[in-house]
């Protein structure tokens, strides 16, 4: 039995009936910047996605051959490779890539093997700093730039012509401290490709943040089921009710364009869910103390003063706090932007948080071309005192097989207990989707990102 629309809404036009982002914005005493007053919500349609797209080997390979390799991609932050000969290493399916810094304001990337005969110049997973690039088979050897140098034995190698053996490249671009490669050489700009979130994000200042923590794990999930899990607040009611007190769940606001690259979702803190009844703002208040240590703030009793509510309070304690911590001057900085989960995503796998102070960085990837398999990395981004130098970003911490989220706590807060929450849904949704002979159903408007991410791999895998 369907049921009854008697406002007669056209599909995606159904909205939650409690107070709405745009309504709380309404109440904020400071200047709303722009950014947070775009809404759009383009429909794509109510169709059943076939499972096929996450379990089929040969759908992962077309992805891995016709969408991966025309992309731009998050490799590294720049504060990864500061200094000349600085490198890291990126993967992605089979491939591997070292970027590295060779001069102060140039990065490049090469594919990671040697031209002799395919060794891998640096170890996958490795980072370090270099003054030239040295196979360690046979010695062929090249400078920073790509350029041949050396190798032994050359009046063996009568065929080998210096200028054809330079390092294959790949495109590199820059923005917002992020490093993203692309294998297309035909590729548009980085710039092109991101559009409008450049200047959406000029406000945020990630130019001048850093990674406090990085936490990674292996998951047995195809990529997309990874992404699909942190792209909407419709799951908050079943899978994190313990935040239900102070996270406006179903109210969330996604706005989504199937012409742009990139997608945003704003979920509203210190505002409880409408799933439950009327709580006091001392109640909501109370269930945001755990995770305070996320957003940067001390775990103290938190009271709220009288006429003030709770989203009012927690957005100026924190711009106190984290402020006074950071040296920075948040004052101009509405509630939103010091509270609620302004979550970007980034065609195909990057989730970059708007908002000052702390920030939020997803980044999920094929493991390989096994479509069972997904690597899943939580990055957290900090301002610092930009009076002093900037420290060292923290290196990756992969969780083993059998450890859980919460043995992160110690870095990353509240946040393990909710993604250890989000692992018990992650790997039976993939083994489910085997069993699922129907197709995929997707909710209109609470899960237009999810359709917009097979929107646009559609795009690629379906182009000429």
């Amino acid at each position: 039995m369907n049921i009854e629309n008697p406002k007669k809404l056209k599909p995606g036009e159904a909205r939650s009936e409690a107070i709405s982002v745009q309504e709380l914005l309404d109440r904020e005493k400071l200047a709303v910047p722009p950014v947070l007053r775009k809404n759009f919500n383009v429909h794509m349609g109510s169709d059943r996605l076939p499972t096929s797209r996450w379990t089929d080997p040969a759908f992962a390979r077309l992805e891995m051959d016709k969408m991966w390799t025309k992309v731009w991609q998050f490799a590294c932050r720049e504060e990864h490779i500061p200094e000349v000969g600085d490198f890291t290493t990126y993967e992605i399916g089979e491939w591997s890539f070292l970027v590295i810094r060779i001069e102060a304001e140039t990065i490049k990337a090469y594919w990671n093997a040697c031209l002799h005969r395919g060794n891998q110049l640096k170890p996958e997973g490795t980072h370090g700093n270099a003054t030239e690039l040295r196979c360690t088979f046979h010695g062929f050897t090249w400078t920073l730039d790509g350029t041949l140098s050396d190798f032994p034995c050359r009046w063996d190698f009568p065929h080998i012509v210096d200028a054809e053996y330079h390092l294959p490249e790949v495109k590199v671009g820059t923005w917002g401290g992020f490093v993203f490669i692309n294998m297309d050489e035909n590729a548009d700009s980085l710039e092109s490709f991101l559009g409008d979130l450049v200047p959406e994000f000029e406000r945020w200042d990630f130019k001048n943040k850093y990674v406090m923590n990085h936490i990674a794990k292996r998951v047995d999930m195809n990529w997309k089921v990874g992404i699909e899990a942190f792209a909407e607040s419709f799951h908050v009611v079943a899978t994190h009710p313990q935040i239900m007190p102070s996270t406006a769940d179903a109210n969330t606001q996604y706005d989504v364009d199937p012409k742009l690259n990139y997608n945003r979702m704003i979920t509203a803190m210190g505002v409880q869910s409408p799933h439950i009844p009327p709580m006091e703002e001392q109640a909501i208040v109370d269930s945001m103390t755990p995770r305070a240590y996320r957003m940067g703030m001390a775990m103290d009793e938190f009271k709220v003063p009288e006429g003030m509510t709770a989203r009012q309070y927690m957005a100026e304690m924190r711009r106190k706090q984290v402020g006074d911590a950071k040296n920075r001057d948040y004052s101009d900085a509405t509630d939103s932007e010091m509270l609620d989960a302004i979550q970007y995503w980034v065609f195909p796998n990057f989730f970059p948080w708007g908002g000052m102070g702390t920030n939020i960085t997803y980044r999920f990837r094929p493991d390989g071309l096994n479509p069972d398999s997904a690597l899943m990395e939580v990055f957290i981004l900090s301002d610092y005192d930009l009076n002093g130098p900037r420290p060292d970003p923290a290196p990756m911490r992969l969780l083993g097989e059998d450890e859980e989220w919460i043995v992160a706590e110690d870095e990353i807060g509240g946040l393990a207990a909710v993604f250890q929450q989000d692992m018990l849904n992650m790997p039976k949704v993939q083994k489910g989707m085997k069993s699922l002979k129907r197709g995929v159903t997707l909710a209109n408007y609470q899960e237009s990102r999810l359709r917009h991410l097979h929107w646009k791999i559609d795009e690629y895998i379906n182009a000429e």
